[in-house]
């Protein structure tokens, strides 16, 4: 069966053809590094992770990249509450994001691009679309004429001259039609520019933005606009033309639409082939948002239910239908998943005990397996519907549970049929974990090492310098870095 996805451009669900036949670019808009990560930016998280898997899985290499937004208003604006500097707060994000990603056993990507360390590439685009006339410079800003696009508003179906400004009120009156969107923004971050974003916690907000990030451009000391930037990281990391491009509903416009129009105005070539967009998370019927402060985080999260429940709430509705967090929804993930997991355990049990047999067999079993592979394979294949996904591993659970429940002998072909499904389609494509907790094994572990590190901050405080470099050496050798700092020593896994 074909993949076919839902493609936004079109609005139509397509066969899924990218341009080399054995190869997927895959492109997903990261998350801006200013607050923690919750569960609404988890949910994109899940959903291109097992993107990239069940590419994988059907045969195609796979590269996948997702950025980090480390140039950003709200960043400046955490200045003081979470480090002392624009660079500094991103870093203290990203390290958090980094451990969200692997506490919720997400594939690495191929490269975790940052917008600092991108902007060479992006002033080059910039140049190149003033030069082909697509751009104008005003006052050391440069902005992007949208009726020089003749395309502008294909993605989100809009019309030009129907749109609202885009953009900092200050900035309407340099441009030339109010849709007009910047592209590289003179000077650095004002106060009213963040004023809207500071906690109590900040540092004053003179003193945040002169933290700010700026670099030296053609046009004079400044900072990149938001759109421009995955352009830049997307170009640059995997090509002009890429084939999947994913990110939240709520990017369609005006981001996703402005990156087409740049990339495209820049080379002349199809940004992206496929825009995949995945809904909301939603709680009491509001969008789960930092800015709202109605969210749930994901290290909270995984430390109450584990990685698997997460993973099994996240995709217990397909990316393309909105979802809902409710304490029913989460109640009806860690039954779910209980269900897998013990469909799983008994299959192993059973498979390992003394009374499954190589001449037993269980037709209504092995055919449950098939049935599964199939259905499953089904539901992938359309646009990624890993609810129906669950559903046929769930009927798998429920199959074996009939078999042992009903036999005093079991079909051991058949269980290791069951145990091989589960293990391919439930950990390879959908990512979970069965056969014990590891989440809360790497908990413990981060526990005691936290435990030695006392212990080593007790042996420096008492004069016995060696015996602490000894405990340091011994938590390295175990993967375990120690990094001292002004708050004192840190464990990084």
């Amino acid at each position: 069966m074909t993949l076919r996805v839902t493609n936004t451009l079109t609005g139509e669900r397509e066969p899924f053809e990218p341009q080399d036949p054995d190869s997927v670019l895959l492109y997903y808009c990261g998350l801006t590094t200013s607050d923690p990560a919750h569960l609404g930016h988890a949910r994109g998280w899940v959903h291109v992770d097992v993107m990239h898997r069940w590419l994988e899985h059907v045969g195609y290499d796979v590269r996948h990249v997702e950025n980090f937004t480390d140039v950003n208003e709200k960043i400046v604006a955490r200045v003081g509450e979470d480090g002392e500097s624009e660079a500094d707060v991103a870093d203290h994000y990203i390290a958090q994001t980094i451990r969200d990603m692997r506490s919720l056993n997400l594939r690495r990507t191929e490269v975790y691009p940052r917008v600092s360390e991108h902007v060479p590439e992006i002033i080059d685009i910039v140049e190149t679309l003033i030069e082909k006339g697509y751009a104008y410079e005003v006052d050391g800003s440069v902005y992007f004429d949208v009726t020089s696009f003749e395309d502008y508003g294909k993605l989100s179906n809009q019309d030009p001259e129907e749109l609202d400004a885009q953009g900092d009120p200050d900035e309407r009156s340099e441009k030339r039609n109010a849709a007009d969107f910047a592209l590289w923004k003179a000077g650095g971050v004002g106060e009213a520019d963040i004023a809207d974003h500071q906690h109590e916690a900040a540092a004053p907000p003179e003193e945040a933005c002169e933290t700010a990030q700026t670099w030296d451009s053609p046009w004079g000391e400044g900072r990149p606009g938001w759109h421009i930037e995955c352009s830049a990281m997307s170009m640059t990391h995997l090509d002009d033309t890429i084939d999947i491009h994913v990110g939240g509903q709520d990017l369609v416009f005006p981001h996703h639409e402005n990156e087409i129009a740049q990339s495209e105005a820049a080379t002349g070539e199809t940004f992206a082939r496929y825009w995949l967009h995945v809904r909301l998370l939603e709680t009491k019927g509001e969008k789960m948002s930092s800015s709202l402060g109605n969210f749930f985080t994901v290290s909270d999260f995984v430390a109450e239910h584990g990685a698997n429940v997460a993973r099994t709430f996240l995709l217990s509705t397909a990316y393309a239908n909105s979802a809902v967090y409710s304490e029913e929804t989460v109640e009806e993930a860690i039954e779910r998943w209980e269900g897998l997991e013990r469909g799983h355990q008994r299959a192993v049990e059973a498979a390992d005990s003394t009374d499954a047999y190589a001449k037993v067999t269980d037709e209504a079993l092995r055919d449950a397996v098939e049935r599964t592979r199939t259905e499953f394979e089904a539901a992938m294949n359309d646009d990624f519907n890993t609810r129906e996904a669950l559903t046929a591993l769930s009927d798998l659970a429920t199959a074996v549970n009939r078999h042992v429940d009903d036999n005093e002998e079991y079909d051991y072909v058949a269980l290791r049929r069951v145990i091989e499904t589960f293990e391919d389609l439930g950990v390879g494509v959908l990512g979970l974990s069965f056969g014990g907790d590891t989440e809360g094994e790497v908990r413990v572990a981060e526990e005691l090492a936290n435990l030695v590190l006392s212990v080593r901050e007790a042996e420096r405080e008492a004069g016995n310098y060696d015996r602490a470099d000894e405990l340091r050496d011994e938590l390295d050798a175990l993967g375990v870095t120690v990094e001292d700092t002004d708050d004192g020593p840190v464990a990084r896994f």
